[in-house]
């Protein structure tokens, strides 16, 4: 099995020419055989770097005001032509996508953005959309907080996968859901800094027994328009942040491909699915290292609603 890793920078706040470039990407990964492919998180149309850089703290700031109707146009609805477009290409290139999008809720969630990892299966389409549970720090300036509904997993060729987005990717009770749902392979999707992702891809690994493609971004200001409210803070971000650090981690927590800084590309390996039962040996934590009789866990799956009408 062939997985990849997509380290790029989104057309930011362009969903059609970043859908154009996942595309694009989506045509490199199979002309190399992949069979799975994992971008960035909220690649599609980009991430909302103004508030991790100092910016639209202050209640009622105009200018945030202004970015944020921005960053909620620019947003992709889940039925809308850029996924359809996506998962055209998965099915016509026989490779299955894990991509990021900022996903502009529908009816009385209209006005929010959700940091939502969606899988799209070449054959079936959309087959999942996890919506980041707790956006971290100040992206709960931008995006709504999402539901357990996407801490499901899918088949990909032998292996079961699932994904997480950035800081989830540390939340113990989202990574033991997709374990239990029988998770061999986990895709964690970050915006980017390479100095997080090293010690998290590695201890998921380790945790679950699991593969980790982790699929990192990059952002500069020479992604960013001009014009945007909080353009500044690209040209005067601390080094270090949005420089990417994609990598793949086999189960036993050995580098496969060790994180990648700064550079557009995808990152390919083969991987060996054997490796996994091996791994498991000695731990598999949601099965002979589980104690249900001591710990008991409910997973809500349920799409949660403002209301429902009743006519």
């Amino acid at each position: 099995m062939r997985v990849a890793a997509a380290q790029a920078a989104s057309v930011w706040l362009n969903p059609a020419a970043t859908t154009n470039k996942v595309v694009g990407l989506i045509e490199q990964a199979s002309g190399q055989a992949v069979d799975l492919l994992a971008f960035p998180e909220a690649f599609l149309s980009g991430y909302p770097f103004w508030v991790m850089l100092g910016g639209g703290g202050r209640f009622g700031d105009p200018e945030h005001a202004r970015a944020y109707a921005a960053y909620l146009e620019a947003a992709v609805e889940l039925d809308g032509p850029e996924v359809r477009q996506v998962a055209g290409a998965a099915r016509d290139l026989h490779v299955f996508v894990y991509l990021g999008v900022s996903e502009r809720g529908r009816g009385s969630g209209r006005g929010t953005v959700y940091c939502t990892l969606v899988a799209i299966d070449p054959e079936q389409g959309l087959v999942g959309a996890h919506r980041k549970l707790n956006p971290t720090h100040t992206e709960r300036l931008v995006w709504g907080r999402g539901d357990g509904h996407g801490l499901r997993t899918h088949r990909v060729g032998p292996l079961r996968v699932g994904g997480l987005n950035c800081w989830e990717n540390w939340m113990p009770l989202a990574r033991h859901a997709l374990y239990a749902d029988g998770e061999e392979l986990h895709v964690a999707a970050w915006p980017g800094s390479a100095a997080q992702t090293r010690d998290i891809a590695r201890f998921v690994a380790l945790e679950g027994r699991v593969y980790v493609v982790l699929a990192s971004g990059l952002i500069s200001a020479d992604t960013v328009p001009k014009d945007f409210p909080f353009y500044q803070l690209t040209k005067d971000k601390p080094e270090g942040f949005y420089n990417g650090g994609s990598c793949i981690v086999a189960p036993d927590g050995s580098w496969v491909l060790e994180p990648m800084v700064g550079g557009e590309g995808l990152i390919v390996a083969e991987i060996d699915p054997a490796r996994i039962a091996s791994a498991r040996y000695s731990l598999d934590p949601t099965g002979h290292y589980a104690r249900p009789d001591v710990f008991g866990v409910t997973v809500d799956r349920r799409r949660q609603q403002a209301l429902a009408f009743t006519d």
